[in-house]
């Protein structure tokens, strides 16, 4: 569909109404939840999860599941073309209008690629590794988070893929290098649909999404392309110029403008910002000082009543890790309800930064507050799947080395444990190109 060509067949004016039709609904934000957003910013304490969510919303017309809005966006883009196809019987081409369907589509996916680029270049989206996923059986995360946590492990390359994002998202913001940056959409942002099929990840949609507004930009030169670089045959040039009144031109500058510095200079500092002060992964209120690690059951009590070190036993406690935040992580052979959420939460409120417990087995997590005066910890589990499980727990410290906790367990159960500090090192953080001593 070449919007140079003087006259456009019925079927092609069909197939550009329905598609422009389309991906209005898609691009507009008619949703009202997408301004329920947008009003509940704090433009005095912008975080860079408010831009994010921004850029990462996607419409949703109807919540129980996201091939409902697909199949509703789909029939009300028929109708639409039907509609149009009745009232306007004497276009003979839509060049002007395709211009501008693929001006809002390109901007679109710029400002998307954008909030993805730069939570990889500061690696937020996947940090590196807790203690309490170090010491996490391979099997005992989901496929999903086990992902995640892999792609943490290497933040030099979670850091390439941004910058490969952010690449692609400021070629899209001119017209001559749309159709290399749309190219590298498809094949990374193919690549993430890809993923996130294969690991059962939750952006199945969004990135499917993302990949069809790729394939319409690179559409428009992929003729040309395939000319020169597979068949080795002459190309035309794309010699079609908008028309654009002269009052507009300026305006249309400044508008490229102000959204290059929002997407790129405002929201990469506010990333920056949060990276350093406030990442959306993990917590920051500090936990109980000089006890972070990873802590043998040496002794469990319940209800007085002393149990041996038992693999099976749902009750026994087998392992607790403590984090450098106020977390800690209980390792049992209690059932888990996973936690299982797959989707990019960016949150500034450590209670909602729940990617530490989300998707693995065999481990509760609990936010915890210290009362040091009376030296209780206040737990709460993490898990929306147990709202009801809080607790308090009086510790005492023998030495660096112990801590000794007791109290009762949801008002119920009495409980006495002696954690004796694991001196563990791990080769991911030490190195592995020195001589080490385990």
């Amino acid at each position: 569909m070449s919007p140079a060509s003087n006259q456009w067949s019925t079927t092609t004016q069909w197939l550009f109404r329905f598609f422009f039709i389309y991906f209005l609904l898609q691009v507009l934000q008619l949703d009202y939840k997408f301004y329920k957003d947008v009003f509940a910013i704090r433009l005095g304490a912008i975080y860079y999860g408010d831009i994010f969510r921004l850029a990462h919303y996607y419409p949703e017309f109807i919540s129980s599941s996201p091939l409902y809005n697909w199949f509703l966006i789909v029939a009300l883009s028929v109708i639409g073309a039907i509609v149009w196809s009745a009232i306007d019987k004497q276009a003979k081409e839509y060049a002007q209008l395709y211009y501008w369907l693929r001006v809002l589509l390109r901007y679109r996916l710029a400002f998307a690629l954008t909030a993805y680029a730069f939570i990889k270049i500061f690696p937020l989206q996947s940090p590196f590794p807790t203690l309490s996923q170090l010491n996490t059986q391979y099997g005992e995360f989901t496929t999903w988070q086990l992902f995640s946590v892999s792609l943490g492990t290497a933040p030099l390359y979670q850091i390439f893929l941004g910058w490969v994002e952010l690449v692609a998202a400021v070629l899209l913001l001119w017209r001559r290098t749309t159709a290399i940056g749309a190219f590298i959409v498809l094949l990374f942002t193919g690549n993430v649909l890809f993923s996130n099929l294969a690991y059962e990840g939750g952006e199945v949609g969004y990135s499917l999404f993302l990949v069809l507004l790729a394939l319409v930009l690179f559409a428009y030169d992929a003729q040309r392309i395939f000319n020169v670089v597979v068949w080795g045959r002459k190309a035309i040039a794309d010699r079609f110029l908008p028309i654009i009144k002269p009052q507009f031109k300026v305006w249309r500058w400044v508008l490229k403008g102000v959204f290059i510095f929002f997407i790129l200079i405002f929201y990469g500092f506010k990333t920056y910002q949060g990276y350093k002060k406030n990442p959306h992964n993990i917590p920051i209120a500090k936990g109980l000082p000089d006890v972070a690690g990873v802590y043998n059951v040496a002794h469990f009590s319940i209800n007085n009543d002393t149990l041996p070190y038992n693999s099976l036993d749902p009750i026994r406690w087998q392992q607790v890790v403590f984090e450098e935040w106020a977390t800690l992580s209980i390792k049992s052979n209690r059932d888990v309800i996973i936690d299982s959420n797959n989707v990019e939460q960016v949150s500034p409120i450590d209670w909602d930064k729940k990617y530490e417990s989300q998707g693995t087995i065999r481990r509760h997590f609990y936010a915890y507050t210290v009362d040091s005066i009376q030296q209780l910890l206040h737990l709460h589990n993490k898990n929306a799947h147990y709202p009801a499980d809080t607790f308090t727990l009086h510790y005492a410290r023998p030495d660096t080395n112990m801590i000794i906790l007791q109290g009762r367990i949801n008002n119920t159960d009495s409980i006495y444990t002696v954690l004796t500090k694991n001196p563990k090192k791990y080769l991911l953080i030490e190195g592995r190109r020195k001589p080490q001593t385990l």
